[in-house]
This record gives C-alpha cells, sequence and structure tokens, in this order.
C-alpha cells in the first residue's frame, strides 16, 4: 500500500539534464581577508586612506619626534643613521661634464668643484640623508650668499620638515590643491612650497602666519615614495621605533636584575622553623662587611649568596635578532647595523654587503637625479653671469641644455684589494668593461687620473727610473715580465734597480 513512499519515482530525464546543467558555485576567499576573534585585534589599526591622509600632519610630527628622540637615545640608532649618510654621500659627488669640448668641460667641473667646497656640499648632503632617514624627507631652498667665497653667490639652505606646513590656521591643510605646506597644480605636480619662516618649534613659534613661498624650481625635496600619489615622507626608522624601545628596554632591565644581584653582597639565611632551635635575629638587619676578616653567624644560621641570574646566556642572541629585524627596514646587514663582524666569515660579509651596496647605488641615484642635477642647473644659470668664469659657448650649451654629465662619488673598498686588482685586471684584458667604468666604480674620474699617471710614467722616465712595462697576460697565476737588467759598471750603477709600484 505504501510502496511509493520506500520507492519514490525517479524525476523525468529533462529534470535531470537541467540540474546537471547549472554550474557549481565557487567561492573564493583569502585567509588574510576574514576576520575572526584571533585576528580582530592585530588588524584593528588597518585602515583605508590615501597616501596623504594616512600621512597627516599630527602623525608625521609624532613619528618625527620619536624618532629623533631615539637617534639621541640610542647609539645604535645614531651609528646606523651616520652609517647611512657617509657610505651614501661619503666625502662629497664629483662633476664630470661630457661635453665635445674638452675646455669647457675641464672648467665647468673646476668652478663646480670650487663652488661645492665653498658651500660644503658634502656635509649639507650627509645633513639630509641623515633628515631623509630620521624626519623621513629633507629639504634644501637654493638662495642667495653674497658672504659666499666664491665667484658664484648660489647657496643651499637645509630646511628641516617641519617648516614646510601650511600656514594660516583654520586652513585646510589637505585640499585637492594643497598638501600640507606643498601647492599643487591639476595634475598633482608641486608648484611651490610654503617655508615658514620660523620653526615651529622655536622661540618665535608665536609668528607662525610668517611663511614665503618659494617655486618648486629652487627647492629640492628628497624622500622614499612608499606609495603612488603620496607627496610627504614618514621616518624611515618608522618600522623600528617599537624595536628600538624593545631593545632599550631589555637592556635597562638586565642591568637592573644585574645591580640588584650584585648589591647583596650575602645573605644570612636558617632552614629551622619559627621559634625552633635557631637563635633569634632582626629580620633586614644590615651587617657591615670588611675584607679578609673571618666572623662567627648565629646559632642555626649560615651564609649565602644571592644567585647572578642576568645576564642570561640568551641576552646576546636576543639582542642580535632585535638588531637584525630593525636594520632590514634600511637595507643595512647585521655586521654594519651592529658595526661587529666577528661571526661572519669572508663569503658571508661580502654577500651580505651585496644588497647594501646596491642600495647604497639607489640612494646616490636618486640624490643625483632629485638634488645634484637641479643645483647643477642652477649653478650653471648663475655662473655663466660671471665674466671670465665659463668658455663664453657655455651660454648656447645651457640654453640648449646640452650638458651631458656624470656624477662620481667614493668607491666602495674591497676586502681583498689583490683579488680585486687580478679581476679588474682581467676584465680589461678581455673587453668586458671600460677604464671610465672601473675608475668609476672607486669614485675616480678616468682622464683625470690617467693624465697624472702619464705625468708620473713622464716624470720617471726623465729621472732614469724604471718604468714596468705593459703586462702581457693579467689572468691569475701569470707575473709581470722581468725587469731589465742594469749595467753594473755603467754611469746608472747608483740609479734605482728596483721596479716602482704603480700604487
Amino acid at each position: 500500500m505504501f510502496q511509493w513512499l520506500r520507492k519514490p519515482s525517479a524525476p523525468p530525464p529533462a529534470a535531470r539534464i537541467t540540474q546537471r546543467s547549472i554550474p557549481a558555485r565557487v567561492r573564493a576567499r583569502y585567509d588574510s581577508a576574514e576576520t575572526t576573534e584571533e585576528n580582530r585585534k592585530h588588524w584593528a589599526h588597518a585602515d583605508y586612506f590615501a597616501a596623504d591622509f594616512a600621512n597627516l600632519p599630527m602623525v608625521r610630527r609624532t613619528l618625527r619626534a620619536r624618532a629623533r628622540y631615539e637617534v639621541a637615545n640610542n647609539s645604535y640608532a645614531k651609528g646606523i643613521v651616520l652609517t647611512l649618510a657617509n657610505d651614501c654621500v661619503g666625502t662629497g659627488p664629483r662633476l664630470q661634464m661630457l661635453t665635445d669640448k674638452k675646455d669647457v668641460n675641464e672648467q665647468i667641473d673646476m668652478a663646480f668643484a670650487r663652488w661645492a667646497k665653498a658651500v660644503d656640499l658634502a656635509l649639507k648632503l650627509r645633513t639630509m640623508r641623515q633628515s631623509k632617514a630620521v624626519d623621513g624627507e629633507a629639504f634644501g631652498m637654493f638662495i642667495t650668499n653674497d658672504r659666499l667665497d666664491a665667484p658664484v653667490k648660489l647657496d643651499v639652505r637645509l630646511i628641516e620638515a617641519d617648516q614646510i606646513a601650511t600656514p594660516l590656521p583654520g586652513l585646510n591643510p589637505w585640499l585637492p590643491t594643497m598638501v600640507d605646506g606643498i601647492v599643487l597644480d591639476a595634475k598633482q605636480i608641486p608648484v611651490s612650497y610654503h617655508v615658514l619662516k620660523f620653526h615651529p618649534g622655536s622661540f618665535f613659534n608665536t609668528m607662525i602666519l610668517a611663511y614665503d613661498t618659494v617655486p618648486a624650481e629652487r627647492v629640492v625635496h628628497l624622500y622614499r615614495m612608499d606609495r603612488p600619489g603620496q607627496h610627504r615622507g614618514v621616518p624611515e626608522l618608522t618600522p623600528a621605533l617599537a624595536l628600538f624601545a624593545q631593545l632599550r628596554r631589555y637592556t635597562l632591565a638586565v642591568l637592573a636584575a644585574a645591580e640588584t644581584a650584585a648589591d647583596f653582597a650575602a645573605v644570612i639565611q636558617t632552614d629551622a622553623p619559627a621559634g625552633g632551635d635557631a637563635e633569634d635575629v632582626e629580620p633586614y638587619d644590615l651587617v657591615e662587611l670588611e675584607r679578609r676578616m673571618a666572623t662567627v653567624l648565629p646559632g642555626g644560621w649560615k651564609l649565602g649568596q644571592m644567585n647572578a641570574e642576568q645576564p642570561a646566556t640568551t641576552y646576546g642572541e636576543f639582542k642580535k635578532e632585535i638588531l637584525n629585524e630593525i636594520a632590514r627596514c634600511l637595507n643595512v646587514p647585521f655586521n654594519v647595523a651592529a658595526g661587529n663582524s666577528s661571526g661572519y666569515n669572508y663569503s658571508s660579509g661580502r654577500l651580505d654587503h651585496q644588497t647594501y651596496f646596491k642600495s647604497i647605488r639607489v640612494e646616490q641615484s636618486e640624490m643625483a637625479h632629485i638634488a645634484l642635477d637641479p643645483l647643477l642647473r642652477a649653478f650653471l644659470t648663475e655662473a655663466i653671469l660671471v665674466r671670465g668664469l665659463l668658455p663664453p659657448q657655455t651660454r648656447a650649451m645651457i640654453a640648449a641644455g646640452e650638458l651631458p654629465h656624470q656624477w662620481y662619488w667614493d668607491g666602495m673598498e674591497h676586502v681583498d684589494p689583490a683579488k680585486e686588482a687580478t679581476a679588474q685586471a682581467t676584465r680589461l684584458t678581455s673587453n668586458t668593461t671600460t677604464l671610465a667604468y672601473e675608475f668609476a666604480r672607486q669614485g675616480k674620474n678616468w682622464e683625470v687620473e690617467l693624465r697624472q699617471r702619464a705625468k708620473e710614467v713622464a716624470l720617471q722616465k726623465e729621472l732614469g727610473l724604471w718604468v714596468p712595462p705593459p703586462p702581457q697576460n693579467l689572468g691569475e697565476g701569470t707575473s709581470p715580465a722581468p725587469a731589465p737588467a742594469v749595467d753594473k759598471g755603467s754611469d746608472e750603477t747608483d740609479q734605482a734597480t728596483e721596479p716602482v709600484d704603480e700604487e
């Protein structure tokens, strides 16, 4: 009677086809996009702000203040920032003009070198690199300095990031055409800068309304653009600020624990219960101990010392890991950040330095494009007005923009100079490099060095000194040609017969 309940009728073929033809619904997802009770607190501060809106003036001011505090009070932070500035800028960039006219190149190079020394350009560039790491950005303004000891009176005035700000109170600093002191055009390109005449943190902060509007062509703004559309920089030390605080707190805590343990020379203790056989002793009573003396303890008491458990065996490892994490956001290897390569072998040190040197070259390229190239144009524009300083044809070259040039920086010293010299000679012999490139790696001008070497060789010949012939094969395992024999009976017996080192 109820057979139809136990054996339900099958759907018609058409219905089965319809059900099978419906595609399965795929729900793709990312685990990191899920908000759960476990990760809710971790992602609580994640936002969707634009680049400029995320870097509000108050946010950047707080980060700058904390970064400056850490650099001023943390030896590691100060050392890292100074090392970055010294390795990036060094003794300063050198200019080499690459026009077709040799006399023009030499005169421009000499004039710029004299001017750069007068304004102390290397010092200002190092300060800008430090400000970029600590403040997040560095500003330089082209000014006229009549007291400058150089024919060209152009100078560079460094400005802290606090002085580039919207001057008028109540004015919205985040308009489409203004980003905290930077005036933009319709294409979001800086047109001018509002420069406060007095630092907001100075004694004259009440005169904050006093400001100058400086065209963008006379301002150098050096900062790292982490996001598209970003116009103000944040300190490069920002990801490491909390780690710096942990490092200092842990060091102070370990020191305090060690000092506390060392303050107690000895303690008197007993295993007897209260009211037992031990004699009565006043708790926490202090007893002065003298050196090289013997004493008798109260009955039932014995003398012991505090266990000095600090610093623990993991103290050094913890500091190493924290410092390694701190240095990573700056592309600095651990041995450079710590100033200690005792745990490295030669290969490891070289490998870690490759990434560091590449980041230094990127920094130098950015500084040359953003700061040095506009500075060179401003220098030439004023230098051509000084009579007799530059050749007359330079004016037409400046007007036409035909100013090919190259910037030379200090070279990175090789750990093994002998191996580097052999590799360099092999590259030159196999025509896989040029003298210009090899000298540039050392921060030298190849034309200047070759002329100097030619003078030295000519003087050696004039004085009758032996000049080594050029080696035929500069590969590994070869030796230079032997020196020619000198007649002992000739007049040249008293001349130097040993080869003169080319270095």
